[in-house]
């Protein structure tokens, strides 16, 4: 798990740069997620659902951090797959365990924008849309513990093949500050 959190600083670190706002100074500290933090809302985390862990005001943009744990799939039979697309937020995932099949790319069919009101839009992603996309013109990989994928702004993505389960951290830079910055799940909130 350490390896996956010195990866998480990396990429931190090494995200694209953003204008500065001069509203918001630069940090002068670091912020922790630990293992045992990440534990803890997983355990408290229902299936198929975001669990944003933190989200951090690094100065130019806010930087969310969530653990997400999906249980198996139920799989279309239509050669499509359900997905999301963000339309200002690049996702990057650190697969942690468990095992699964990742879509990406397509066109996004039947886009449902999330509300503005929900938790989802406020807590996790900003704007984003729902709908389903066909597997065939799609990238389509399996992933596994240790793997990384990085999703650009509107590539829409979902999973199948999901069999068992996989739990995977979701680094989120959000540009647009729409994540509330100091924001600490309350299954770890001390």
């Amino acid at each position: 798990m350490k390896q996956i959190f010195l990866g998480l600083a990396a990429l931190c670190t090494l995200s694209p740069a953003l204008s500065f706002a001069q509203s918001h100074p630069k940090p002068t500290v670091a912020t922790d997620i630990t293992d045992e933090n990440v534990k803890e809302v997983l355990k408290h985390a229902p299936p198929a659902v975001d669990q944003q862990l933190k989200v951090v005001d690094v100065g130019p943009y806010n930087v969310g951090v969530g653990i997400i744990h999906r249980g198996p799939s139920q799989d279309p039979t239509d050669g499509t797959a359900p997905c999301i697309k963000h339309h200002n937020q690049t996702e990057t995932y650190i697969i942690v365990d468990g095992a699964g099949t990742l879509v990406t790319g397509g066109t996004i069919m039947n886009p449902r924008e999330i509300p503005k009101d929900s938790e989802a839009y406020m807590t996790l992603n900003g704007p984003s849309a729902n709908g389903s996309v066909r597997i065939t013109g799609a990238q389509v990989r399996a992933v596994k513990p240790g793997d990384i994928v990085i999703i650009p702004p509107d590539v829409c993505h979902g999973w199948i093949g999901i069999t068992d389960h996989v739990n995977y951290l979701s680094v989120r830079p959000d540009p647009d500050r729409v994540l509330p910055a100091g924001y600490v799940n309350p299954a770890i909130k001390k």
